[in-house]
């Protein structure tokens, strides 16, 4: 979402670097780049003047003066700054003392609301909460059904007395829900309501009707991050109206300039609690205003790609898969079920979008192929156990068999093979300490599967004709490397660094 963003501030911050000493003028020409930068973004005009005058008044004092380094010193300002309009530090769910904790929804229609309901159930589930969906929102057309697949999904119980679709009273179905989620002992209730068309009175005097029926613990304003600049007037009136207690942000996977976000926490004065990053049930974390802002500043966000790590790997797992790697006895059974692991993680192109510096290789994370997985999956799975155990024995005969098995081509399975070798060296490698050639930092299984992948490089990125002949792509690209540099290659695999298709 904020891709247009990152670009400008990175470029605009490299334009620094160059510079020894920062004047005046300097500091002028920086501070309205981020001002078009911020407004292209759609940020709300009076967050981007306080936001620009406090890095201007920070800029230009002994802070920045008296720096070894002065580009990064403004770097760091603008990061801080960003941390500050976006909320500043992190807040939770506040529960009640006295269960249930009582959370009611409110939104325009449209902004993803009831999936969300149903996100947020399944978060608090893991957290060991036994939350309560309540369909309150009688208006719009299937609502109440669309909550109850939703709890079916999740394993989170739905109260939904009435039909909906025009049909009874959301007041009434809250008050009962209530008084159920006490009686069963039910942590948390949430209660979604109705969504607004624009700044319907009607419907929020229900809301209000709501609100004053339940008396919640939470009033989250759902609102989708892709408004614009009107994200700011709908917050401010439902602010007035309703009264809410935090934001949360849905369609953050979306392609828009995200200025919403920037803004709505800055102008309500309330925090972003939420952010929904995809229409999968598990894309959905909490907000850190702190990662957020280097994630906007492609500085990464580090600590929420660990969280996830931590989430879908087994610890006992991880044990026994470097005993492995020390032993020097990775096979490919073991990176099927590495590989099976980190797709628990979410979207490849997610999580690779996570890594610092990600904004330097957008249009290959753009070009990326998820599918691609699924092809280095077919390959592995159409080997016998011996041959996933040594892929020595794999002749010309037994890879032809794998690829009609797996509906690839030779070349697939050769590509495969070749830097499945050259993975298991360089995890070798890490596992004795040392520094492996490759991107530093990332994880070895998701540089295997990151741009060209194991299963044949089939990107949606075309590639440039080689000079090369040769049918197979490591030992084409050998070849064409050595031809360029004028020297020969030692063996035929891929050249170093270029073992996993990077």
């Amino acid at each position: 979402m904020f891709g247009n963003l990152s670009d400008r501030l990175a470029q605009t911050f490299k334009n620094l670097r160059t510079k020894g000493k920062l004047t005046p003028a300097d500091i002028d020409t920086t501070l309205r780049e981020i001002r078009r930068a911020l407004l292209e973004a759609d940020v709300a005009l009076e967050v981007v003047k306080t936001f620009v005058s406090a890095v201007r008044e920070r800029a230009l004092g002994d802070e920045v003066n008296k720096a070894l380094n002065p580009a990064q010193q403004i770097v760091q300002i603008v990061n801080e700054e960003l941390i500050a309009i976006l909320g500043g530090d992190a807040r939770r769910i506040q529960f009640a003392k006295n269960p249930p904790t009582v959370i009611m929804l409110a939104g325009l229609q449209g902004s993803g609301k009831t999936t969300l309901a149903g996100k947020l159930a399944k978060w608090l589930k893991d957290q060991n909460q036994t939350p309560l969906l309540v369909a309150a929102d009688l208006q719009r057309p299937n609502a109440v059904n669309q909550l109850q697949v939703l709890g079916e999904r999740t394993g989170v119980p739905v109260f939904a007395p009435e039909p909906g679709n025009g049909l009874g009273n959301p007041v009434k179905v809250a008050k009962e829900a209530i008084k159920f989620a006490t009686q069963k002992q039910y942590s948390v209730v949430l209660v979604d309501t109705a969504g607004r068309l624009g700044i319907d009175e009607d419907m929020m005097q229900q809301a209000r009707d709501i609100r004053d029926a339940v008396n919640p613990d939470e009033v989250l304003f759902v609102i989708d991050a892709m408004v614009g600049q009107d994200a700011v007037n709908v917050a401010k009136a439902f602010e007035d109206g309703v009264g809410i207690s935090g934001v949360v942000l849905t369609k953050l996977d979306g392609d828009s300039r995200g200025g919403a976000a920037l803004s709505v926490a800055s102008v309500t004065g309330k925090p972003i609690l939420f952010s929904s990053t995809g229409e999968g049930l598990d894309a959905f974390e909490p907000f850190y205003p702190d990662r957020m802002a280097s994630r906007i500043l492609d500085m990464g966000d580090v600590l929420s790609l660990i969280e996830q790590a931590q989430r879908a790997f087994d610890a006992e797992d991880a044990a026994k898969m470097a005993e492995k790697l020390a032993k020097n006895s990775f096979t490919l059974d073991d990176f099927l079920d590495q590989m099976q692991q980190m797709r628990k993680m979410g979207s490849m192109k997610a999580m690779l979008a996570l890594m610092p510096g990600a904004g330097a290789m957008r249009e290959q994370l753009d070009n990326f192929d998820e599918k691609e997985i699924d092809r280095t999956e077919a390959i592995i799975r159409s080997m016998t156990p011996g041959e996933r155990r040594d892929t020595k024995i794999l002749n010309g005969s037994r890879r032809l068999r794998i690829a009609r098995g797996s509906g690839m081509t030779v070349t697939d399975v050769n590509s495969l093979v070749n830097r499945f070798e050259q993975a298991a060296k360089m995890m070798k490698t890490m596992s004795k300490g040392g520094i492996p050639q490759g991107m530093p930092g990332m994880p070895a299984g998701m540089q295997g599967m990151g741009m060209g992948g194991f299963g044949g490089g089939k990107s949606k990125a075309k590639d440039k004709k080689k000079g090369s002949k040769s049918g197979n792509p490591a030992k084409r690209a050998a070849e064409e490397a050595a031809r360029l540099s004028g020297e020969k290659p030692s063996d035929g695999s891929a050249p170093a660094g270029s073992a996993f298709g990077l």
